[in-house]
């Protein structure tokens, strides 16, 4: 395997500059002897399981905060033996990490007693622990959503004399942004306070149970984990509530024969039953409707709340499955007993009573950790997030009406650090009475921007640059990302491919056992899900928990990037849908309309062109 070191990918023609949409440290450098030589050496994978398109200036914010959470949580709080973080750049857009690995044998030892004593301290008091965790998220959700964003009057209020308030709404401004960025910050703390923690239990098990049976496949593994509830579920089951109570009301049709949520809104409101339903509805929503039609990870993916029609969608397609005899639950019973089975099946070839119990501690262990590594994104990703953009919205919208962006929507052409430039220009001529000088600066740079991103999205960024490892070892890219030395060769003899149309196979993860053959549906995002038929497979980047209702049309799914342990594998595992994840390039070479057989337990696509 060989990969273009870091210094020779080059810019795309017409974005030259474009470094400085981002960070400064996210840079590969060549004027720091130290810092290149370090950056030649390590090895660079995309990161498309969080970015599967060039990330703009501002959402960078959330890749910042796992580029310190993780790493700190990793190195400087519980001290995990073998890896300190993960490292990030950008190449034309694209973000690329690199865990970065404790090399000394003797370290890696001295760090040992520091993770038993602190992560056996969270192990043990997981349940109490987590429920301070809850209550933290929460608390942090309520401020951010009773964060007022306030606007510059003409005059002041006559009570900031009365009162001697001694403030004006011009510094409220500045700190509210200000508030809103660290709030922001400070959930991603939370974020990976367990999360590390709970891969690392995963990967304890998986290592545990693989040098007792060197020939098990990772799937199986996994599969002894499976069936446990989670908050992530929640949202669709709230659908499919809705879904049977519509039934139940008489007022289904309404529902399913419309598309467009405003009117069946109009409609079911001309009833009682249809009033009573909307009540439910409403009730619903909050909090279970704050879940995003993406990652949660950019601006641009919207919520249910923000897209009834969304919703809809699934709704319907619940209801139309209830009216043909279909239980729309999950196979929760089934699922668990084939892992009863497996479970039961490979401890009994146990031979030591030792070696039994450590399985036992640690399958115990991964059980109870395992609802954290999908709620966390419930409060964070979806519901944190939907909020965090709609405030965002709101300071965009001032800074449309003092001209220093043309559209609401142009705030995600700037560094966070950058707005805070803007907002300061905007309130001191406000201040003054004077024109800002950013209304002539910031429409220009956007402008110019929005070209560069245009370019960088039609970029088809490599998977990977630097210097190969013999053998990646790094447990969470490998059982996360799906990175390993075979799939790095398979992404690379794809993306070489002289003509793409002549592939007739990808290989990936094996993330969910099972075979099954249909038509591709490519979907990247919550209006094409909107598109998929039943019996389809489902073609994706990555998948979204918002997008459950469609794991009830589809016959398997197929994604680009993502281990044995990413969403699509775990939610595919729970459905008893067929997965391969992984696949690196399934999205560019796969169309809509291809028939395809899924290979869940070997990981083979095969398409038939």
């Amino acid at each position: 395997m060989k990969f273009p070191k870091p210094h020779e990918v080059k810019d795309i023609p017409g974005t030259e500059g474009w470094e400085r949409m981002y960070p400064y440290q996210y840079k590969f450098v060549t004027d720091d002897p130290e810092r290149k030589a370090y950056e030649e050496q390590a090895f660079w994978f995309y990161d498309g399981l969080h970015y599967p398109e060039a990330i703009y200036p501002f959402d960078t914010i959330w890749d910042e905060a796992w580029y310190l959470g993780l790493s700190q949580y990793n190195n400087r709080i519980f001290q995990v033996p073998p890896v300190r973080g993960v490292d990030h750049r950008i190449i034309n857009g694209y973000v690329y990490i690199s865990p970065v690995p404790v090399m000394d044998p003797e370290e890696v030892g001295s760090r040992v007693p520091n993770f038993m004593e602190r992560a056996g301290f969270y192990y043990k008091n997981w349940a109490e622990l987590e429920a301070k965790w809850e209550v933290k998220m929460k608390a942090i959700i309520k401020e951010i959503e009773e964060l007022p964003i306030p606007r510059l009057p003409d005059l002041e209020d006559i009570t900031v004399v009365t009162e001697g308030i001694g403030e004006s709404k011009g510094f409220h401004l500045l700190k509210a942004y200000d508030d809103l960025i660290n709030l922001g910050i400070q959930c991603w703390q939370y974020h990976f306070e367990f999360l590390n923690l709970g891969y690392a239990a995963y990967v304890f098990f998986l290592d545990f149970v693989q040098k007792l049976f060197p020939s098990i496949p990772l799937q199986r593994v996994t599969q002894m984990i499976a069936g446990v509830d989670v908050l992530m579920y929640r949202s669709d089951d709230e659908l499919k509530k809705l879904a049977k109570k519509a039934v139940q009301l008489g007022i289904d049709q309404i529902l399913t024969s419309r598309t467009e949520w405003t009117d069946a809104k109009a409609e079911l409101k001309k009833n009682p039953k249809g009033k009573e339903w909307l009540a439910a509805l409403e009730e619903a929503r909050y909090p279970w409707f704050h879940v995003s039609t993406g990652t949660g990870w950019s601006h641009s993916d919207k919520s249910w709340n923000d897209d009834l029609n969304i919703p809809l969608s699934g709704i319907a397609t619940y209801i139309n499955q209830l009216k043909q005899g279909i239980d729309i639950e999950r196979p929760v019973e089934k699922v668990r007993a084939e892992r009863d089975r497996i479970t039961a099946e490979y401890r009994d070839l146990i031979t030591s009573d030792e070696d039994r119990k450590t399985f036992d501690d640690l399958l115990g262990t991964a059980k109870t950790v395992f609802p954290y590594v999908e709620n966390h994104l419930f409060y964070v990703e979806h519901w944190f997030h939907t909020v965090f953009w709609k405030k965002m919205r709101e300071v965009a919208a001032i800074m449309k009406e003092h001209g220093m962006i043309e559209d609401v929507e142009d705030v995600w052409y700037l560094r966070r650090d950058e707005i805070k430039q803007a907002l300061w220009d905007m309130v001191t001529a406000w201040a003054t009475g004077v024109k800002p000088r950013g209304t002539a600066v910031w429409p220009k740079e956007i402008a110019w921007r929005k070209g560069v991103m245009e370019k960088f999205q039609q970029w088809s960024p490599p998977p990977a640059i630097g210097t190969a490892p013999e053998v990646i070892k790094e447990p969470f890219t490998i059982v996360l990302w799906g990175v390993t030395n075979s799939s790095i060769t398979d992404w690379s003899e794809v993306q070489d491919a002289t003509d793409p149309d002549s592939i007739t196979a990808l290989k990936g993860f094996a993330g969910s056992p099972g075979i099954v053959e249909g038509k591709a549906r490519v979907c990247r995002n919550a209006d094409d899900i909107r598109l998929l038929q039943e019996g389809e497979i489902l073609v994706a980047p990555t998948t979204s928990p918002s997008w459950a209702p469609a794991f009830a049309k589809i016959k398997a799914a197929v994604t680009d990037v993502g281990g044995v342990m990413s969403h699509a594998a775990i939610v595919c595992r729970e459905y008893g849908l067929p997965a391969v994840v992984g696949t690196g390039l399934g999205t560019k070479i796969i169309r809509t309309g291809m028939m395809l057989r899924v290979d869940g337990s070997t990981g083979l696509v095969t398409i038939d062109r």
